[in-house]
This record gives C-alpha cells, structure tokens and sequence, in this order.
C-alpha cells in the first residue's frame, strides 16, 4: 500500500521540516517548565499556545502597537508583567448579533478585557439571558451561546492577569494532589526551598522582561531542573515535555492537509494531461500525507494515553485519516484512480477545517470523562462508528465522480460507470457493516456505562437512522428498485444522516447521554454544504433526465431530397 519512494520522500522532508521547526523562535527553554492545566501535566509552550486559542481564536495576536506577539510570548509577558494587557484587544467576540446587541464595533471580532468588562450591555445581556433558572447549554441561542463563551473568556483571561492560573509547584509527596504556584510553594516545600525556587524565577522573569532571551531560558532551564530534584516522582520527564512541544509546533495536521490538497489538484489538473504521471504524483503526494497523519496520531496517542477519538476534533481527523486509508488499499488492488480521487479532497477538506476552526473543533488534549475512561470499549466502538463513516464518506466521493460524469455522459477516463458503480456498492456494504456492528458494540458498552443495551438517546437513535437509510439503499439497489444512478443518487443523501448523527446530534440538539461530544458553532458551514450537496443532486437528476428523455425521443432526421 506504501511505496517504498513514497517513504523515501516522507523521511526526507520530515528530516528538513523538523530541524528548521526546533530551532525556530517558538522552540525556548520554557518548553521544559510544567503546568498543571485541564487535568494534565504540559510543557508551558504548549499551555500557551492552548490559552491564546481559547481567548482570541489565534495563536498569536497583533497589539494596538502593531507588534505581533506569539503565544509563549504573550503568557510569558501576562505571567512576568500583566500591567497593559487589559487594554490590549485579545478576546473574541465572534458572534455579530452579540457584538450588535452589547454595541461594539461590528467590524472587529478582538476587544480588549477592560472594554468587555466595563461594558454594561454586556453585563445586562449575562444577567438577563444566562442567569435565568431555565438557562442550560442546549436551550441557548447562538448568540447566548457566544455570550457564555466570552464570559468564559473574561474568566480565563482574570486567571491569567492574576497568576492564579500558573500551577507550576507540585507536590513532591503526591502526585494527585493539585499543583500551586510560585508564590504559594511554601505549601510543599520548607522556606529555604521556596525561597531558592523563587529567587530563580525572579532572575528567570527579570532576565525576560530585560530583554535578555537566551538569559531567560538559561534560568527557565535551571528552574525546571530545580522543580525536577525536588519532585522527581511527580514532575515530567524532559523528553515528555519535549516531545509534546515537537508535537505541537510541527503541526503534523497542517502538513497532512498540504499533501492531501496537492494531490487533489494533482488529480483533477492531470485528468486530461499526463494522467499516467500525474497519477503516480498524486500516489506520492497521497501517501506522504497518510504518513503524516499516522505520525500525528501516533504523537497524539502517545501524548494522551489513548485513542484519539474522544471529541469532534479527534473524530474528524480519524475518520479522514479512515478515508485515505480505505482509499488507498483499494487503490492498490484496483489501480482504477478513483479512490484516491474521491479520498484526497474529503481528507483535504476536513483537514483544513480541524486546522482553522479552533474554537469549534477544540484541538487541546483533555483527559477522558469517567464513561470513556474504559479504552476497550472506546477503541472498539467508537472506532468501528467513525470507521463506518468513513467508508461512508469514500462513498459519497465516489458518488460524486459518478453524479458529474454521468450527467455530462463522459466516458470517466476509459472506465465504464458500471466499474464505479461497484466501487460505491462495495463502500456502502463496508460502511453498512462497521456502522451495525459498531451500535451492537455501542449497546453492549452502554449496558456496561449505563446497565441498559437501549433507550433511544439522540446520539443512538440518530445511528440507528443512519444505518437504516444506507440499508434501505442497498436493499433497493439489489431489488432493483433504482439503477446505478439512483445508487449514487441514494449514497449522496444519506450521508446526511451521517452528518446528523455525527455533528447534529452533538452540536445541534447538544442533547443526550454522549456528552462528551458536545459543542457549538459551525452550523453555518453545515447548512450550506447541505445546501449544495441537495443542489448538486438537482442538478445531476435533472441532466440526467433530460439526457434519457432525448434518448428516448431522437429528433427526427432531416428529409432529404
């Protein structure tokens, strides 16, 4: 399945890309201090980095200044020296009837804490929408939704202005107990400790405030490996820390989506010009970014401790990375094209969506809630459900090439529809099979959660549908009920169903038992791929018909004389 020139190429590029990446700016010292944070122990980089998403969407931010500040710079600064920064615009306000209601700028989404604080139609706002008693998360609008997040940013962003959020002390004699500050590490330590640990991060801060960068990290350095004699037990290893730092800043999901996009274009572009060579450019560049995306997981999973699979960020990635690797087998017995050709840009387009939309699909590592704390049960039944989506998804990519190229009665590059007809049946049979043995594993882990196999919760009902529609697909194909048109025609609706009970269930209804899974926003992108997937099949059906009709009804030959 993998080339052995494909390997070649990743491993050298991959030997390019991350030497460049650990000696860039981001790479510091400061990657070997650990904070306590969201129930994990993390390099402080990589804290930032997660801090700034969570406040601006971003991760760096530009001052009134005009300086651009990354987002160890800009914790690091907050943690030495706060004073300004309430006046600096760093949080978001995405949603424009909120802005409109409290009235801001419209035309700025960043404001600073001091503005929103300090603004009383904002505070009017909270206390009349959010303060209700029958205000829960999956009764909120839109905007109250987005107001509850500011609120959450205005939080975040105090703990960060006071330094209570900055546990970097452990307990060296317990490695559950809570993590303190520097301030308060006389809580675990004896005097002349704490007062040594906070003699090095006065040096450490007034080095850093001074300018003086490689002073800073000689101390961030020397602080970390105090913390670490201290609290052996407890403290991060180095190789820990910098592993996730890598991890962070190479952004492995980044370079998967560069190689999926290339190799779709490689794709479409090589169809009528040098498709043997483009083919087999595409191959590589296909390949190179599968190879990416098992490095990320593989990081990911290392990092967590788990699959990588318990939020819609995780599922989005796995069931791309299911896609191309569904593709990719079958393009290797078949060699037909097309797999990779419907695979590349769905992998590409989910890809790029995890990557610009933070806020929606959270990327930070948080541990598990206590129902998926079970990693059989979560590897073998949520893995099986998004795997079903998958081959789902290669279907719909499939349906696509075949809805076009049948409207516009093209001859596919030599291949008979009938050829990628059976290429969408065998994905549906796939995609029917993991999706029914995925809701059998699902009951049995509920009756194991829950001590009930059934009880029509959102997320089980709506993969009961899903199943239930792909059924009823194939069932009519083989009774002959629609052609392979109608085959087509069937995989690209249902899939619908899959977006229902993959995105709606969570961030629609926000409703159910999996709550693990749930979010907000996005629903605008979601409605309008609704919208031109339910257009594009008009389009299609309707120069179809058309083209039966005039092939049912020649027009007459001309008399000749």
């Amino acid at each position: 399945m993998i080339n052995r020139s494909g390997l070649r190429i990743f491993l050298i590029i991959l030997c390019i890309i991350l030497p460049s990446t650990l000696l860039g700016k981001e790479l510091n010292q400061f990657s070997q201090i650990a904070i306590q944070h969201g129930g994990r122990k993390k390099p402080l980089t990589v804290f930032a980095r997660e801090i700034l998403l969570s406040l601006s969407g971003k991760d760096s931010i530009k001052t009134l200044e005009g300086e651009k500040v990354g987002s160890t710079d800009f914790v690091l600064s907050l943690w030495f020296h706060p004073e300004g920064w309430e006046r600096q615009p760093v949080i978001l306000v995405d949603n424009p009837l909120l802005r409109k209601d409290i009235g801001i700028d419209q035309a700025k989404k960043l404001f600073s804490f001091q503005q929103l604080k300090e603004n009383n139609l904002f505070k009017d706002f909270v206390v009349k929408h959010l303060h209700r008693p029958e205000a829960e998360g999956s009764s909120l609008n839109p905007e109250e939704k987005e107001a509850m997040a500011v609120s959450g940013r205005l939080k975040l962003f105090e703990e960060l202005y006071s330094g209570e959020i900055f546990h970097v002390i452990p307990n060296p004699l317990d490695p559950n107990k809570k993590w303190v500050t520097i301030e308060n590490a006389t809580q675990y330590y004896p005097q002349g400790l704490s007062e040594s640990l906070l003699v090095i991060f006065d040096s450490m801060k007034r080095a850093y405030l001074q300018g003086n960068f490689s002073k800073a990290q000689e101390e961030a350095s020397f602080f970390s490996k105090q913390l670490k004699d201290y609290a052996p037990r407890v403290y991060p290893p180095n190789d820990s820390l910098l592993f996730e730092h890598t991890y962070t800043v190479l952004n492995p999901w980044k370079w998967t989506l560069i190689c999926y996009g290339i190799a779709s274009l490689i794709f479409l572009l090589s169809r009528g010009w040098q498709p043997e060579l483009g083919y087999r450019i595409g191959w590589g560049f296909a390949v190179f970014g599968f190879l990416f995306h098992v490095y990320g997981f593989i990081c990911r999973i290392l990092i967590a401790g788990r699959p990588p699979v318990s939020n819609m960020y995780e599922s989005v990635v796995w069931v791309s990375f299911g896609v191309m690797f569904f593709a990719l087998v079958f393009e290797t017995i078949y060699h037909s094209r097309f797999f990779l050709m419907a695979a590349c840009p769905f992998a590409a387009i989910c890809m790029m969506l995890v990557d610009s939309q933070p806020l929606i699909f959270d990327p930070t590592i948080q541990p598990l809630v206590p129902v998926l704390r079970n990693n059989f049960w979560l590897t073998i039944h949520v893995l099986t459900i998004t795997l079903s989506y998958a081959a789902f998804a290669l279907a719909l990519g499939l349906s696509h090439i075949y809805l076009w190229n049948a409207s516009k009665n093209s001859a596919m590059g030599g291949f008979q529809k009938g050829v990628l007809a059976k290429y969408i049946y065998r994905s549906l049979q796939i995609g029917v099979f993991l999706l029914a043995a995925g809701t059998i594993l699902g009951g049995v882990w509920a009756n194991y959660s829950w001590g009930r196999f059934w009880d029509w919760d959102p997320k089980e009902t709506w993969a009961l549908i899903t199943l239930l529609c792909y059924l009823a697909v194939l069932h009519g194909r083989i009774a002959h009920w629609w052609g392979e048109f109608g085959l087509a025609v069937g995989s690209v609706l249902c899939f619908l169903s899959v977006l229902m009970a993959w995105y709606g269930v969570n961030f629609v209804l926000g409703k159910g038992l999996h709550s693990y899974g749930f979010g907000s926003g996005g629903l605008g992108y979601v409605l309008l791929y609704v919208f031109l997937e339910i257009s594009f099949v008009a389009y299609c059906l309707l120069k179809y018909r058309l083209r039966k009709k005039e092939q049912q009804n020649p027009p007459p030959s001309p008399i000749q004389v």
